[in-house]
């Protein structure tokens, strides 16, 4: 028989009548009907888990996708055809003038049914259908990248991976699908809680933010006379009405492209392309499915539409409701340190000499995050934010609403007891009164935050916004954003009640007696740009067709500079306030020229290092000259000197603006979004050298001769930074990567072993863990040479005051356990290493020293 004529095939229980199996459907690639049908019944184990329950919008070609030149027609079709076995289910969604009835793709039979009347293209929206037949809640958030004229897929696979950081940030994971036409998509999951107008409208202001920080790269308009050069983020598509292509579908193209699912390892090759029928089919066959978690689950107890929310609009609290009873349910007030009031909470009455308060506390319990809470109703409305509060305001964090707490959990500290809600170590990170400027409960709070002078948020007020997200993966995430507009810094604050350690130093003003400026003309650490990172990688990853320039891998702290004629304010990567520290680095407020003396003042990037007698970095020495006392440090009679003696060195890289921070916008031009070659050029014509700031040259020759030069200055590696890339303040870009020539690891010290021998009495070794990519503690090994006998008197003294009972991970052998003691897992170290044994533990360590400028959570196992 003839594959043209009628034939009746069994697929699972049902008989499909089908025909002209041997039309070319494609005929650049003589694509056949057949080869179309088995392609879906291939796929429908990936493909239904997408679709099922979902109404399926097609698009026929019936008779082909024809040619460039001639290409086929195709038909749209919503409704079921008239021609469609009865066997096949239908959803129905009514309009005001019509009903639409839709099939449903829940088994492999209605695929191949597609197949037979050429359906290439398979539509759904990112909702389904409940048990009711009533469209539910969306369970997915979907962003279209769509490359603009001049761009391609690369672009698209950029922007993806900045899309991929916010939505990391609001608790969701992304998933990436090349479309199998032009761009992306990226898929992340919801819980099905709220509507499609919700979540449209987070998806666009998520737009909206990556057009923000990358102007020149992105655009979320939907004018296409704006897209030229850009990328395109089509939020629009999380529309009710609207719909996308199906992952696994494939596409009515001149070949038979797929919407194929791909790893983010994929998405990072420089050769990334669309792929076609047989590819997908061989991914499937080996059991590949990056997709998989976002599959249906029948009956997975999602919620369905109509169910009530909390937190919907105008809720209010309850009258007479005791905000405390989930506080008290959780605890046993035996048991725990806690405060457990046994009244329910009365709001007290508020004036400017008592204003609410808030506190802020680190909590190390089964992992680190911090608790921001805020005087409201008689309660602490309290938040967990897993990243700590923002100090830039170019961040976006998760903050997930917990329990109201009682007033009087304002002051405490301590230790919560294992096996009680919330177990570990409670330390007051900052705390003080608040401006309450907006309020509206369950959906937005604005507020402004006065801290301790010597507070984690710096010593000056800061203005935070929470907003209720729950369509980013849960009823209660938040948004916690530092806005744009902040409070200027005035006098004293009003300081909370009880003490607490206060990670970070007072923000210095800037301001020098000898010059007499006001505070007007004063800016702090908060006014200073967090710094871009580096990428770990290997020469491969630098793409050949692209520009970049070198720079050696230098070996000391990184650090932000505010500089303006006779003031100076120094940070830390992590904004910690390094001015009193380093009074040798006053000298660059005399070596500003070209347009940034014209202005006023610059924000420079670079690296302070110690120089040893061969002039070479020297982290030892930094380390030695770090860890004398900061405050009141004199420098000495030889320029470029602290007191003890060491050389130390500015070495700036990047000029990230021209004018004094936190001056006024028409005085301040910002570099942030120019390219990296502009802005070397600039920093060259702006800032000369002095005995303790230089600026080191790039090299623009070949990667091979940037490693030679940097091998013959013994340092760490180089670092490639491609010349058309711009600054991403905060964030760790792949357009600047690390080269290491030596093998450095920052890790998190977690105890430390009895010394013997020589070094009965004190430490023998330490005991370190590096997180994994969740950020979970995992044990590193040991670190036992490095150290001279003052090195681990000193350490032993700083960890001392950190001591607790118990082993912060609990992956430590007990070889290592049996004579140790324990600390709080706050500080980092770093150690060089000559690679990682097969149990992933560090190979012949040895401590180099403190990293005071980073935190625990930022610490990672090197790739590169």
């Amino acid at each position: 028989m003839a594959r043209s004529a009628r034939q009746t095939y069994t697929v699972g229980e049902r008989r499909l009548s089908v025909s002209s199996l041997d039309k070319v459907l494609y005929p650049a690639t003589g694509t056949t009907k057949a080869e179309v049908m088995e392609y879906y019944l291939a796929v429908a184990g990936v493909l239904i888990p997408q679709v099922a329950q979902r109404p399926v919008t097609r698009k026929r070609w019936v008779d082909g996708v024809g040619t460039a030149e001639h290409p086929g027609q195709v038909f749209f079709r919503k409704d079921l055809e008239d021609s469609a076995p009865s066997w096949i289910p239908t959803g129905r969604i009514a309009h005001s003038d019509h009903t639409n009835t839709y099939p449903l793709a829940n088994e492999p039979a209605v695929l191949a049914w597609f197949a037979q009347v050429a359906a290439l293209e398979l539509h759904t929206p990112q909702w389904r259908f409940g048990r009711n037949g009533q469209p539910r809640n969306p369970d997915r958030l979907v962003l279209d990248l769509d490359p603009g004229e001049g761009t391609g897929l690369t672009e698209c696979a950029e922007v993806a991976g900045w899309c991929r950081e916010i939505l990391q940030d609001m608790g969701l994971e992304a998933h990436p699908v090349t479309s199998g036409s032009k761009g992306i998509h990226l898929y992340a999951g919801l819980d099905g809680r709220h509507n499609a107008d919700a979540v449209n409208r987070v998806a666009h202001e998520l737009a909206k933010a990556l057009v923000a920080d990358h102007p020149d790269r992105v655009v979320s308009s939907m004018r296409r006379t704006s897209r030229a050069g850009k990328v395109f983020v089509d939020w629009s598509q999380n529309n009710g009405s609207k719909t996308t292509v199906s992952p696994y579908s494939l596409r009515g193209r001149e070949r038979p492209w797929v919407a194929a699912p791909r790893t983010w390892e994929e998405l990072e090759d420089p050769d990334l392309r669309h792929i076609e029928m047989a590819e997908v089919l061989q991914r499937v066959a080996d059991g590949m499915d990056p997709l998989a978690p976002l599959g249906w689950v029948p009956d997975g107890g999602r919620q369905e539409a109509g169910t009530p929310e909390a937190g919907a609009e105008g809720a209010t609290p309850q009258t007479g409701e005791d905000r405390l009873a989930k506080y008290r349910s959780k605890r046993d007030a035996a048991k725990t340190a806690e405060p457990v009031p046994e009244q329910a909470p009365t709001a007290r009455e508020h004036s400017e000499s008592e204003p609410p308060t808030f506190v802020i506390q680190e909590h190390h319990a089964r992992r680190l995050h911090w608790d921001f809470r805020l005087e409201h109703s008689g309660v602490l409305v309290s938040w967990a934010v897993p990243k700590g509060p923002p100090l830039d305001t170019e961040a976006n964090r998760l903050a997930v609403m917990t329990e109201d707490h009682p007033l009087e959990y304002g002051t405490f500290e301590g230790t919560i007891a294992k096996g009680e809600y919330g177990a570990g170590e409670v330390t007051i990170w900052d705390a003080g009164t608040i401006e309450i400027e907006k309020w509206r409960e369950g959906h937005e709070v604005i507020a402004v935050l006065h801290g301790r002078a010597t507070g984690g948020l710096g010593g000056v007020p800061r203005r935070y916004a929470l907003i209720h997200a729950p369509g980013m993966g849960g009823e209660d995430n938040w948004l916690i954003h530092l806005m744009k507009e902040q409070p200027v810094a005035g006098g004293p604050q009003p300081a909370a009640k009880g003490q607490g350690r206060a990670p970070a130093r007072r923000a210095s003003t800037g301001t020098s007696p000898a010059t007499g400026t006001t505070d007007e003309q004063a800016f702090t650490v908060a006014d200073l740009p967090a710094p871009m990172l580096a990428t770990a990688g290997k020469p491969s990853d630098l793409a050949a067709d692209e520009d970049w320039s070198y720079e050696m891998k230098w070996d000391g702290y990184r650090v932000i500079a505010g500089v303006a004629p006779g003031r100076l304010v120094l940070a830390s990567r992590n904004g910690q306030d390094l001015t009193a520290d380093y009074p040798a680095l006053q000298e660059l407020t005399g070596l500003l020229t070209g347009e940034a003396a014209e202005r006023g003042g610059a924000v420079l990037d670079g690296e302070l290092v110690a120089l040893d007698a061969d002039g070479r970095p020297d982290f030892d020495l930094l380390q030695e000259a770090s860890g004398r006392t900061g405050r009141g440090r004199r420098q000495t009679g030889k320029p470029g000197h602290d007191a003890g003696g060491i050389e130390l060195r500015y070495l700036v890289f990047d000029v990230l603006q021209l004018g004094p921070p936190g001056s006024s916008a028409g005085r301040v031009r910002s570099l942030l979004r120019t390219t990296q070659g502009e802005r070397r050029a600039i920093l060259e014509a702006v800032v000369v050298s002095g005995e303790a700031v230089s600026v080191p040259p790039n090299h623009l020759g070949t990667l091979a001769q940037a490693r030679r030069a940097s091998r013959e200055m013994d340092l760490e590696g180089v670092v490639a930074k491609r010349t058309d890339s711009t600054y991403l303040s905060g964030r760790r870009g792949a357009a600047w990567i690390k080269l290491k020539l030596q093998q450095h690891q920052e890790v998190v010290v977690i105890g430390a072993r009895r010394g013997r021998g020589g070094r009965s009495g004190g430490i023998g070794s330490l005991l370190v863990a590096v997180p994994d990519e969740a950020g979970q503690l995992s044990y590193a090994g040991r670190v036992g040479t490095g150290f001279s006998a003052d090195q681990l008197q000193a350490v032993e003294g700083t960890l001392r005051r950190i001591e607790r009972k118990t082993p912060p991970v609990q992956d430590v052998p007990a070889a290592d356990r049996a004579d140790a003691w324990w600390v709080r897992p706050s500080l980092v170290g770093e150690v060089s290493l000559a690679g990682r044994t097969r149990a992933g533990r560090l190979r012949q360590a040895a401590w180099r020293g403190w990293r005071r400028d980073k935190s625990p959570e930022e610490v990672r196992w090197e790739t590169g």
